[in-house]
């Protein structure tokens, strides 16, 4: 527990140890991503829950991580990275255990939000140990934050597979409860393995201003969204939403300007890096939270899959972004991030492009070669991306920036899911056209962006 930078660095078991401890944090966010997804109709079944609530237990859990996130890297920052992965282990566990045992809509969408709670403590310190365990070791950095995603990647992947078969012979409960063994092993290694980082000489006032605003601008414009697929986009509670929406985000952002501790840093922006990854964190999750959301629901209800064979049908998604991930890693640590970053959103986005010629009668061979498209691109572009960020922040800086950056990712992926979701009340196969097309032009604009303003001589902060 006390070894030096040096030693960790330098020892494959202790560097094997650091990367599993840290990982574990990473791999229950994302399983509870996307292990949902496959439970949405039995879950809508047992308790009465129609498209709304479905896309509401989806994103409570979802916008109340990327609500606190900046919290969650600010507090890490001042009080230490690991009593915070430790404590948001420890609520993300409880709240687990709260999900698998709810027995109304409501307490499965309050459990699901404290979930998020614990998540965004969990994320970007988990993600702060592992830059600070590698500060001085910049190609090993790299390689490891390429495993770190590769186990998020494939945690996410297997989440609708896992929970397929777990859904078949366990129930729907099921999937929260797994978290609970893994949460006690997380603690455990956390407390074996990785080291405290070191703590900021001075400890600003918390912004509550700027953290009531952030939660009451992203529940106001995702509630919005998942009302148009109701109520339509000129009801009353949509523009009431976005407008509601609208002033709290002005507020937040004249908030932020102003205070002398903002949570939301608005002068990482100053730079184009922490902004162009920013706008390509928006851009992937968006359309892969949609992609998962809308495909869930599509092999269910119109393919009448059953939750297995729906899990199984995202397998090859699985080994794809797992793949891409470890290669990705090795190509920014040798290559710098703005090649895997560009040419990852190019497949992207000609993977969506692709998806949006699907037809009723398209086979499911047929949509996976375009689906495969996903995960390699995306699979590419994720691991340089946040090297790229944590490149040209200060180390003191990493908590902070990986809570930014990871706001925004998963502020996108709630308002994805609330927009796909919408999109469907077009008619399952026209929704699906309309958001994959709008996808593509998406992934293909923030690779444009990171072709132009990424420039990897530009990653020397660190």
């Amino acid at each position: 527990m006390g070894m030096p930078d040096t030693m960790v660095s330098s020892r494959p078991a202790a560097y094997a140890a650091t990367i599993a401890a840290t990982s574990l944090g990473f791999v229950v966010v994302q399983l509870d991503v996307s292990i949902v997804n496959v439970a949405l109709n039995r879950i809508g079944a047992a308790l009465s829950m129609g498209i709304g609530g479905l896309q509401w237990v989806v994103d409570a859990y979802t916008l109340a991580f990327a609500s606190l996130l900046l919290a969650g890297g600010a507090l890490g920052d001042r009080i230490g990275a690991r009593r915070v992965f430790v404590g948001g282990m420890a609520l993300f566990s409880l709240a687990s255990l709260a999900c698998g045992l709810a027995q109304s809509p409501w307490v499965l969408i309050a459990a699901r939000a404290v979930q998020g709670a614990g998540a965004a403590l969990l994320m970007p310190c988990s993600l702060a140990l592992l830059n600070s365990a590698y500060a001085s070791d910049r190609p090993r950095r790299a390689r490891a934050v390429g495993l770190w995603t590769a186990a998020g990647g494939i945690a996410l992947s297997a989440g609708p597979v896992l929970g397929g078969f777990m859904i078949a012979s366990l129930g729907w409960a099921s999937i929260f409860l797994v978290n609970l063994p893994i949460g006690v092993l997380a603690i455990w290694m956390a407390y074996r393995f990785l080291q405290e980082t070191p703590l900021k000489a001075e400890r600003p006032p918390v912004d509550w201003a700027g953290q009531g605003l952030v939660v009451l601008t992203l529940f106001s414009l995702t509630g919005a969204f998942i009302e148009t697929g109701s109520s339509g986009w000129i009801s009353m509670p949509v523009i009431g939403g976005l407008l509601l929406a609208v002033v709290a985000g002005s507020l937040f952002l004249l908030v932020e300007s102003r205070t002398k501790a903002p949570m939301f840093p608005l002068k990482l922006f100053a730079t184009r890096v922490p902004a162009v990854t920013s706008l390509v964190g928006l851009a992937v999750n968006l359309t892969l939270y949609g992609t998962i959301f809308m495909l869930s629901l599509y092999f269910q209800q119109e393919r009448h899959f059953t939750p297995e064979i729906t899990g199984l049908a995202f397998l090859p998604f699985m080994a794809a972004v797992t793949v891409s991930n470890v290669a990705a890693g090795r190509i920014a640590a040798t290559h710098g991030p703005r090649l895997p970053m560009a040419i990852g959103l190019l497949l992207g986005a000609a993977g969506f492009g692709l998806m949006a010629l699907i037809q009723t009668d398209t086979s499911y061979l047929s949509l996976l070669w375009r689906l495969l498209f996903l995960p390699v691109g995306i699979g590419l572009a994720v691991p340089a991306m946040t090297t790229a960020l944590l490149s040209s922040v200060p180390t003191g800086m990493s908590g902070t920036a990986s809570g930014v950056l990871n706001t925004v990712r998963q502020s996108g992926g709630a308002i994805g899911v609330a927009l796909f979701g919408s999109a469907l009340a077009l008619g399952t196969i026209q929704g699906m056209q309309l958001a994959f097309l709008a996808s593509a032009f998406a992934v293909a604009g923030a690779a444009l962006c990171a072709f132009l303003f990424i420039r990897d001589a530009d990653h020397s902060a660190a």
